[in-house]
């Protein structure tokens, strides 16, 4: 991935930061504490290139980001169209974080139906510490993939499984039955119970 730049830009969460190369993008990050910690771990992921200016394609990407976040009532942001630079990914995060891409917003799974869908059941340590090194979230939506039994698993991001919580809130999910949140099913409350 030879990255250009990287941008920063405002979401209803907090300044998220993205790169690109000419392929695609080699980077999305969530917000982290607030703006300044967010440059900083951008400048960290991509200390070869400086911030600079996106391109329409990475702006098309940027408001992409901004949709999912603000979320909708009646339909979710889909990042799926995307392009993505996987040049130096390897291939097993690459085939998991294509299964990834292709949860619908609103809906999730385990990491273990990751793994048998990839046709290695035994593999569902490996597809979580894939999407644990995520570097397109939530592009790359690992925020859909939970641990068995609804259990939210672990979240990287800043904010960890609240941020994850967070963001399945936004996207109305579902979860084997009526919601994956109890009681009035959408409330911040009701994600802090689940803790």
């Amino acid at each position: 991935m030879q990255t250009l730049a990287f941008a920063l830009f405002a979401t209803p969460m907090g300044h998220c930061g993205i790169a690109w190369s000419e392929a695609g993008l080699t980077g999305v990050q969530l917000p982290e504490s607030d703006e300044a910690a967010t440059r900083a771990r951008m400048v960290r992921r991509f200390p070869q290139c400086t911030e600079g200016e996106p391109p329409p394609v990475v702006r098309r990407a940027m408001d992409a980001v901004v949709a999912l976040i603000q979320g909708s009532p009646k339909e979710p942001a889909d990042l799926g169209d995307i392009v993505l630079d996987l040049d130096g990914v390897p291939p097993f995060h690459q085939r998991v974080y294509a299964l990834a891409r292709r949860i619908p917003p609103g809906e999730t799974r385990t990491y273990g139906e990751l793994a048998r869908a990839l046709g290695e059941p035994g593999a569902a340590r490996a597809v979580g510490q894939t999407l644990g090194a995520n570097p397109f979230a939530p592009v790359v939506p690992c925020h859909r993939i939970l641990a068995a039994n609804a259990r939210a698993g672990g979240f990287s991001a800043h904010g960890g499984v609240t941020t994850k919580l967070a963001l399945l809130l936004i996207e109305h999910a579902q979860f084997n039955g009526p919601g994956l949140f109890d009681g009035d099913g959408m409330s911040p409350g009701a994600v802090n119970r689940t803790l």
